[in-house]
């Protein structure tokens, strides 16, 4: 399948990389039929996934059983009515099911709304009736089914629920169904087929403010993912790539299907209830993992474990993303493996714009530089580009090109699509500035910039140095408002065991912060809580720590 697409081979640098790649759209494109069935067709016996759990249980499916198995259950989705463009939400946590009915979807061209099984009825029931959802497909598990079950009263458009790995009254039977469905499933024509522009998935940013947002893609997004696997996450043919990720996030579409399987290589999943670095660690062993992606929270419990105990010896290559990396990270975990861990960039709403791509010598707590395909800039509240060094929002200039995997817009919602999308320039809303080599610095959501006695103090800065102090396990920084200042630097601190608040704690962590950083970026205020706010994808709510401190 890479044949038909491009070789990292190609190229001898980033410059090389940035002149010359591009991506050839083909007239027509359905990831579910033109990948994963190509290669089924092509290479029947080769291997796509590989799954297991914290209890012990495992299976691999070629992509010749997936074809059969997606099959079954787009014959089963359709005999239940289930079309082209119909919305259908997916809570499957990191169950293998999830593959077949991914692939089941896009093949009728229904639109697939992957969603985590943290939602409560609540979010069920607005996400039912923002996208008109027509049937949920969700694992056996009582507090899923319950929340379902108790929104479908106040959910009109919601036809059928499908359970899977159980039984429940009222609810489908996918397991049984898949059984005795029929594996004969032809591609739809005509009307019915789904083309390149339709949109295949939708998913709700879990946003710091506001209600979520509804993310469309196209069909072609998929392709825009072989920059994410081929290119940034440097899988190979035949090799083994796990993304860390439930498949509720977007990260899992980035991670665990698109570009890994056009790229050559297998997918792993591991489905665990509770994260242990230690069984982590032993999995990645065990199963030959050639290639890891996951946030800075996961590599920083990975490097408190004694990795030397580990046969991590076919672990060639890591990245990292989903939050900035704390440099101290990057170090360690160098140390013991001797990987260097690679940054990348991007949101829900593209694909990895800014990445620390092979031929680049990676600046710890750098993002890296724009990828192919993508036009960035850093801009200043007069829309002028800045200078190296200057702080601003990093933009998508999509008036020079649009690149592929980039979405088109918020669905059903023109109003906040041409807020952020506007002049020809996409606006991120994530702050950052660039140095002399043109990488990409982090510096933290536009909303979260601190301006104190006129200096811009980015978040990410004072969290990183405070992080590096044994007492502190997460933090928070945020502004409050101050008469002489404007603004404050305030840190909510949630401590390690070993550690109790007190005044002279306060004290050291300031002097910390001076040290690490500058003398007018130390946190003024410091409150120690028992836990941070945060949203259901695990994002600090800085919002409702300001808004508290305003009462």
């Amino acid at each position: 399948m890479l044949d038909r697409f491009v070789s990292r081979t190609q190229y001898d640098s980033y410059e090389d990389f940035i002149a010359n790649f591009a991506i050839n759209v083909p007239d027509s494109f359905n990831f579910a039929y033109d990948v994963a069935d190509g290669l089924a067709s092509s290479s029947p016996d080769k291997i796509a996934l590989i799954w297991c759990d914290d209890k012990g249980n495992e299976a691999t499916f070629t992509f010749s059983q997936l074809k059969q198995q997606s099959d079954k259950a787009a014959s089963i989705f359709r005999s239940m009515g289930i079309k082209k463009g119909d919305p259908v939400m997916l809570i499957l946590k990191r169950r293998f099911e999830f593959w077949f009915c991914l692939l089941a979807l896009h093949k009728l061209g229904a639109i697939c709304i992957p969603a985590t099984h943290l939602l409560t009825t609540k979010d069920i029931i607005y996400r039912c009736n923002a996208a008109d959802i027509k049937m949920v497909i969700a694992i056996a598990d009582e507090e899923v089914l319950s929340h379902v079950d108790e929104a479908l009263e106040k959910s009109p458009t919601l036809e059928y629920k499908v359970i899977v790995g159980g039984e429940r009254n009222g609810w489908h039977d996918f397991n049984s169904g898949i059984e005795t469905a029929s594996e004969l499933f032809i591609r739809p024509t005509g009307s019915d087929a789904p083309a390149k522009e339709d949109i295949s998935l939708i998913y709700f940013t879990s946003g710091t403010t506001g209600m979520p947002k509804m993310v469309q893609h196209d069909f072609l997004y998929p392709l825009g993912h072989i920059l994410t696997a081929n290119f940034w996450q440097n899988v190979t043919e035949g090799g083994i790539h796990f993304t860390v990720a439930d498949t509720g996030w977007a990260k899992a579409v980035w991670g665990k299907i698109y570009g890994q399987w056009i790229s050559g290589s297998a997918v792993f999943v591991y489905d665990y209830e509770k994260f242990a670095p230690g069984a982590l660690l032993d999995t990645i062993s065990r199963y030959g993992v050639t290639t890891f992606c996951a946030p800075p929270t996961i590599y920083r419990f990975l490097i408190k474990e004694d990795l030397s105990r580990y046969d991590l010896s076919k672990l060639n290559y890591c990245v990292i993303a989903g939050e900035p990396l704390n440099p101290e990270i990057y170090n360690q975990f160098l140390k013991a493996t001797g990987i260097k861990l690679m940054e990348g960039y991007g949101q829900t709403e593209c694909t990895v714009a800014i990445a620390t791509y092979p031929w680049m010598e990676p600046k710890p707590g750098s993002m890296g530089k724009p990828s192919p395909g993508y036009v960035m800039d850093i801009i200043n509240d007069q829309n002028q580009s800045c200078e190296s060094g200057e702080e601003g929002q990093i933009v998508i200039r999509t008036d020079v090109r649009t690149p592929i995997g980039m979405f088109n817009g918020y669905y059903r919602d023109d109003q906040l699509t041409r807020k952020v999308w506007h002049g020809g320039t996409y606006y991120t809303g994530d702050m950052a500035w660039r140095d002399e080599d043109g990488y990409y610095w982090f510096v933290g959501r536009s909303d979260d910039v601190i301006k104190s006695s006129g200096y811009r103090i980015g978040p990410f800065e004072v969290e990183s140095a405070l992080l590096e102090h044994p007492a502190v396990m997460e933090c928070a920084i945020t502004a409050v408002p101050d008469e002489i200042r404007g603004q404050i630097v305030k840190a909510t601190v949630v401590l390690t065991r070993d550690y109790s608040p007190s005044e002279d704690l306060v004290g050291e962590l300031q002097e910390h912060t001076r040290r690490l950083t500058a003398p007018y970026k130390y946190p003024r205020i410091i409150e120690f809580v028992p836990e941070l706010p945060k949203t259901i994808s695990g994002k600090i709510r800085r919002v409702e720590i300001r808004d508290k401190d305003k009462k």
